[in-house]
Order: structure tokens, then sequence, then C-alpha cells
């Protein structure tokens, strides 16, 4: 294979800061291409500037090109065929920067289109792009596994026997947090209470208590599970998912000081309709309730609807 253009690994660098506006999207795109290349990542500063992380990874790339140059390629060839910017769509200047994203992948696909045809060795070319498709489709194994798991959502939704529903709602959100790799537990006891669950995401150990009865939560529901969630370690949070809601009393009460989020059914099915990701919807409940106090912040407001 022929070296890589300079210009490839720029226009990788002008690709990465267009079409990741937050750092942390930035953060976990960088980490799953870097799997199994620890150095790269080595005092890689992600809490810096978006471009000086952008930049400073793909100079790594190019500076050792004999070593990452299958790696190099195949990135460059996976943002060069993206359409689609969801997170984008959400930030308030959404036309101009998904017109700059859209821009800066066309000038990266540009640069990979040339350099194709520069590779002597086109059966090399034809394995890299081999392996890119089975990543692709890999991730197109997640969008099925999503899938399913929304058509559970609504056979759940649709069981007549509800107390049996209930059950296997426990279930249904295990495979779901299985799928965001939350590292979940299943319910368990401890002297004088029952907990319904557990998963750990971002340094945050969440406590769950998870209902899907028919009328919303009330708010002596919620101080029963405060007192849970109080008794944890310094760094438990908890999460109460109310398939039905909460009562207008209820997300009142903690509208000012909270030591947990909830999530209801629509929050549930804007995931599972993949118009949102599950981390990023705990990140944006998380950081309402650090700014606010408020322990409700509903998924349709960060996806405009």
């Amino acid at each position: 294979m022929k070296p890589i253009s300079p210009a490839a690994y720029g226009a990788l660098s002008a690709a990465l800061k267009s079409i990741f506006w937050y750092k942390r999207d930035l953060e976990s795109f960088i980490r799953r291409w870097a799997k199994g290349y620890p150095e790269l990542l080595l005092e890689l500063n992600f809490d810096g500037y978006k471009w000086a992380t952008a930049d400073e990874f793909v100079d790594r790339l190019h500076a050792d090109e004999s070593r990452y140059a299958d790696l190099a390629l195949n990135l460059m060839v996976e943002v060069s065929e993206m359409t689609s910017f969801p997170a984008l769509r959400r930030h308030e200047d959404a036309d101009t920067l998904l017109a700059d994203a859209r821009d800066a992948v066309a000038n990266l696909k540009s640069c990979v289109d040339r350099h194709r045809g520069l590779i002597a060795d086109q059966a090399r070319f034809t394995d890299d792009l081999s392996a890119h498709c089975a990543a692709m489709e890999s991730r197109r194994s997640f969008a099925e596994r999503l899938q399913v798991l929304k058509s559970e959502f609504l056979r759940l939704e649709s069981e007549a026997n509800r107390q049996k529903a209930g059950r296997e709602f426990e279930v249904f959100l295990n495979q779901l947090f299985r799928l965001f790799d939350l590292e979940p537990r299943l319910s368990y006891s401890l002297p004088f209470e029952q907990v319904d669950g557990a998963i750990t995401y971002d340094t945050d150990d969440y406590i769950v208590e998870a209902k899907w009865w028919k009328e919303p939560i009330e708010v002596h529901h919620l101080g029963s599970f405060v007192e849970k969630v109080r008794h944890k370690g310094k760094n438990a949070l908890g999460l109460f998912i109310s398939v039905n809601g909460f009562t207008q009393g209820a997300r009142e009460r903690y509208s000012q000081r909270t030591c947990f989020i909830t999530m209801e059914g629509v929050d549930l099915f804007c995931v599972l309709d993949a118009r949102i990701s599950l981390d990023e919807l705990l990140r944006g409940k998380k950081r309402h309730a650090n700014e606010t106090g408020s322990c409700y912040y509903p998924a349709t407001l960060m996806t405009g609807g």
C-alpha cells in the first residue's frame, strides 16, 4: 500500500471536529477505534479543546503510518461514508453545523477515493474494505438488537396480565442496559429492603427502581426510594423508571434538590426508536439534575420532539 497522503489525514481531522460537537462523543468514537492500541490514547487530553484532541489523535496515526496505516484507512473510509449526524440535529445551530459536517465528510471522501485509485495492491484494499464491512455489520447487529427490544416493549405494553408484564419488564431492562454496556445487576435483597437492580455509567453507580403501574408514581413512592439511595455509597445515584410517568406533585417535590433522576415510557421509546442513545439520555438527565436540582427531564426536550 502506498503512503496515505497528508491531505487525507488533514481531511480526517477536519471531519472529526465537524461531526462531533460534544467532547464525550468524540472521546467515545476515538476510544472505540483505538481499542487494542492503548499507546494511541496515552496522555491524550479529552478534556481539552476538541480540535486539539482530534489533531493530536490523527497526528499520532500519521507519525507511525507503518504501524497504523490499516487503522487510519479504515477510519477514513467509515467517516467518509457517514450521512447522518443525529447529535448535531439537536443543536440550536443545526443547519450550519450539519452543512459543515457534510462538507467535511465530502472532502474526506474525495481524498479516500483518490487514495483508492493509487493503491497498487487492489487485493489488499479489498481486504481492508471487507474488514470495514464486517465492522459495519456488527453495528447493524446492534440496531437489529435494539429493534428486537422495541418489539418486546410494545408486546409488554399490550400484555393483558400486568403482573406478568411487570416481571418481564425487569428482564427487558436488563437486556437494554447490557446492550449499552451499563453493567446491570438484577434485583437483589439487602437487610430490610429490596432493590430492583443497579447499573454503572460514567463512574457513577445507579440504584434502579422500575415500575410499570397503571397510575403515575406518587410523591411518597419517591420518598421511599430516596431513603434507599441515601444509604448507599457517596457516588451512588438513583434512577427511578416509571413507564406511566410521575404525578405533578411528585415532580414538583423533587424539582430543586434531588439524588435521583427519572425515566418514563416515552424516554425508553426514544431510545428504542434510536432517537437518542441510552448513555446520552442518562448524561443529559444527570447534567440537568446537577444544574437545576430537578429529577425530571424528558427525552423529548433533548431530541426536540
